[in-house]
């Protein structure tokens, strides 16, 4: 590797880790009370790659555009298509989250009653009542966007409707951008410049009415000071959450040179970046809260979401679906109740209905189905988690998932990544049993790292490198895991036994760790992979003929800061996709 070649990944290395808001000095407060004021879903410190190596080396084209384009803008951080973040002379600059407004597609349900109501943003009174206060900016009496507590009224406006069948996607960072440059390359062609969009299926499905609009992210405040054994919070931040159209954008196909704002680094306006704590709290509760909390208000108060409403008051079953850990802050959020992300044992816990830091004496009922990644993943010691942590699996300890299997006397059928079976079949096994026995079920999956192996955009999984390194895949990791597909594919065909109804939460979580290392390749990869889980789920819909009493609403929980400055680059490497495939 050249000299210059390493001083360019030095630098942006040392970037990387200035706007991450890594530092070495010691923790200012007690190991038992923490700060959750980062927006960061995953780092290179938290998220270890599989056989990563540190950096990219010199190499003839790989035969795939999409991946050559991805590595020739990390080996020289520029591209004429493209760049992550503000400074457009960088090709990554921006590793974080952004509060850019995103998108919200709705299935068997419209968006008429919250049109007709009027966006929260245009109400004073409404929108003091929602963040406790009104921050400068972001009252607009002409606002016609949404906020993601109303995809929470949405779900309750589905069940007061008839619908028995709730599923709500969360493709975890995928913003309007991101959602442009999957439909880029799957199109082949630039066919739209703002709106809805075409060439994805969530875009263009019309097997059922279907709607379209544009959501606000931002959280109620950057974080809360906490102490995670006695589940209280200690200390409040300043409320800075809200969304202004002038600084921010009218919609998020206005780009502009520079949008700091939506960053949080304007510095005469701040503005909190959403993490996915806040933001799934949001969506699935209803309430603004900080970020880090998982189903808890801003005063650390358990809140109801409508996976636990669904369930006390309708028998419905309850289901979790992710392509990352299942304790993550996405499915978290959807049912259990923290006062951190970051509690992830005791997080599974409330997920499984057992005992937790949270609720001791009466546990959550648990949910009846949950698949995901985290399985592999161990850890000695992690203060974060409080003085109950347990050496073992960081994610879902091995303790509490051996007595929640029904073999131990508990309540579900355990499906695990399982050496030389096809994780699929591995699943499938496991929910056949469940249906047989009336059991519940858990899906445990995942690499190092954690999560499902990256599906890159030509449908294989060899990603390229980018600011995190390089993953890499043996055929056993490939083979042992199910695709998120085949996991929500496994879910339905347990939850639909339910005659009360079900709800189920999807989370395209690989979505968000692909931005996170600005990595366009893996990122529309994951759209993609996410697109297959949605085409699933509406293959079970129109083969049961459910429409009638189903509602699907697919959305994300914040943006990144992809900026497309020659969207045919794409379109073409995705015409160079098909040209070769036909041949």
């Amino acid at each position: 590797m050249t000299a210059s070649t390493k001083s360019s990944l030095c630098i942006a290395f040392l970037a990387f880790a200035l706007i991450a808001g890594w530092s070495t000095r010691p923790a200012a407060q007690p190991p038992a009370v923490a700060d959750a004021t980062k927006a960061d879903e995953t780092t290179p410190a938290e998220a270890t790659s599989n056989e990563s190596t540190d950096s990219p080396e010199l190499s003839e084209s790989s035969g795939d555009a999409v991946n050559d384009m991805q590595s020739n803008a990390i080996r020289e951080q520029s591209a004429a298509w493209g760049h992550w973040g503000v400074d457009a002379s960088k090709y990554s600059s921006w590793t974080n989250h952004s509060n850019r407004l995103i998108p919200v597609y709705t299935f068997g349900i419209t968006l008429d009653s919250l049109r007709q109501e009027g966006s929260v943003y245009s109400d004073r009174e409404r929108l003091e009542k929602l963040y406790g206060t009104v921050t400068p900016g972001t009252h607009q009496p002409s606002a016609d966007y949404f906020d993601q507590t109303d995809v929470y009224r949405l779900q309750q406006q589905a069940i007061a409707a008839g619908k028995k069948n709730i599923v709500l996607f969360v493709f975890d960072g995928m913003d309007w951008q991101t959602t442009r440059a999957a439909a880029l390359y799957k199109a082949g062609k630039v066919r739209y410049e703002r709106g809805r969009g075409t060439g994805l299926s969530f875009q263009d499905y019309r097997g059922v009415e279907t709607d379209y609009g544009l959501v606000v992210t931002s959280p109620r405040q950057s974080g809360a000071t906490f102490d995670v054994d006695a589940q209280t919070v200690t200390g409040q931040k300043d409320i800075t959450g809200g969304y202004d159209p002038q600084r921010g954008g009218h919609t998020p196909a206005m780009e502009q040179s520079r949008r700091s704002y939506l960053v949080g680094l304007e510095r005469d306006r701040e503005h909190t970046v959403t993490d996915s704590a806040a933001s799934a709290t949001s969506l699935c509760s209803g309430i603004k809260t900080y970020n880090g909390a998982i189903g808890v208000d801003a005063f650390g108060q358990a809140v109801e979401s409508i996976a636990h409403q669904l369930q006390r008051e309708k028998g419905f079953a309850i289901g979790m679906v992710t392509s990352v850990p299942v304790s993550h802050a996405t499915p978290a959020s959807a049912y259990a109740n923290n006062v951190t992300r970051k509690d992830y044992q005791d997080i599974s816990r409330d997920l499984l209905g057992l005992p937790s830091s949270f609720h001791r004496d009466a546990p959550n009922q648990g949910v009846d189905v949950l698949i995901g990644g985290g399985y592999g993943q161990g850890k000695g010691a992690d203060k974060v988690q409080g003085s109950n942590f347990m050496p073992g699996n960081t994610y879902l300890h091995e303790s509490d998932l051996r007595r929640s299997d029904v073999a131990n006397g508990g309540r579900y059928v355990v499906a695990k990544r399982t050496k030389d079976r096809d994780g699929a079949d591995v699943l499938n096994e496991a929910a056949d049993q469940a249906v047989k026995g009336n059991h519940r079920l858990v899906g445990f999956f995942g690499g190092r790292g954690g999560h499902l192996p990256f599906q890159t955009a030509d449908g294989d999984y060899k990603p390229t490198f980018d600011i995190r390194g390089t993953e890499k895949y043996s055929q056993a990791d490939i083979q042992e895991n199910p695709t998120l597909a085949e996991m929500a594919t496994a879910a339905l065909k347990v939850l639909q036994q339910d005659p009360d109804g079900f709800w189920l939460m999807i989370e395209a979580g690989d979505v968000d760790w692909a931005n996170h290392a600005n990595n366009l390749d893996n990122s529309i990869g994951a759209v993609l992979s996410g697109e297959a889980a949605f085409d699933a789920v509406v293959d079970w819909v129109e083969k049961n003929d459910a429409w009638q009493e189903t509602a699907i609403l697919l959305t994300a929980d914040h943006g990144h800061y992809l900026v497309i400055e020659a969207p045919e680059t794409i379109a073409a490497a995705g015409a160079d996709k098909v040209g070769k495939s036909e041949k």
